[in-house]
């Protein structure tokens, strides 16, 4: 087995909140629901107890923040490059963007060489910067995705 290489990108705060739409969550800003059977929505209970074992709010699986880290996934495999820089230069506040996610905080977490989803979820969970993107009381939406041995997460807040 192939440990994976784990790298970080620290919670972004943006000032100036640009709102993608009407959106209202049990704290304020409603994910737009993943289709059922999507990644983000399988692995959110494992997401959500951990949290919920550390006094943090559930997050709520967003397709928008899904896609997001979809995209990156794909680009990473695809290209053969592990970075929070996607190969046009992008930043991830740049690809949340993209899909319609107006954010006022972002962050993302990736992974290499994991053997699944839980896997990569654990890797994160014991890396002190990963874990506190995944603690973080900004965070109310995630999105997570795979593509080859590529691993990405992306969470963040609309509504601020």
């Amino acid at each position: 087995m192939r440990f994976a290489l784990l790298c970080l990108l620290s919670a972004t705060l943006i000032s100036g909140c640009v709102r993608s739409g009407a959106d209202v969550t049990p704290r304020g800003a409603a994910a737009i629901a993943e289709p059922a059977g999507g990644l983000s929505a399988s692995i959110a209970p494992e997401i959500n107890a951990f949290r919920a074992a550390n006094g943090k709010a559930p997050l709520a699986a967003d397709a928008r923040l899904a896609r997001t880290a979809q995209a990156h996934a794909d680009d990473m495999a695809r290209n053969a490059f592990f970075s929070h820089t996607g190969q046009d230069g992008s930043s991830v506040g740049d690809r949340v963007k993209r899909q319609g996610y107006g954010f006022c905080f972002v962050a993302e977490n990736i992974a290499q060489g994991q053997e699944g989803a839980l896997q990569a979820l654990a890797g994160w969970q014991k890396s002190p910067g990963h874990r506190k993107n995944l603690l973080s009381g900004n965070a109310i939406h995630f999105g997570m995705a795979q593509s080859g041995e590529s691993w990405v997460m992306v969470l963040g807040k609309t509504g601020c």
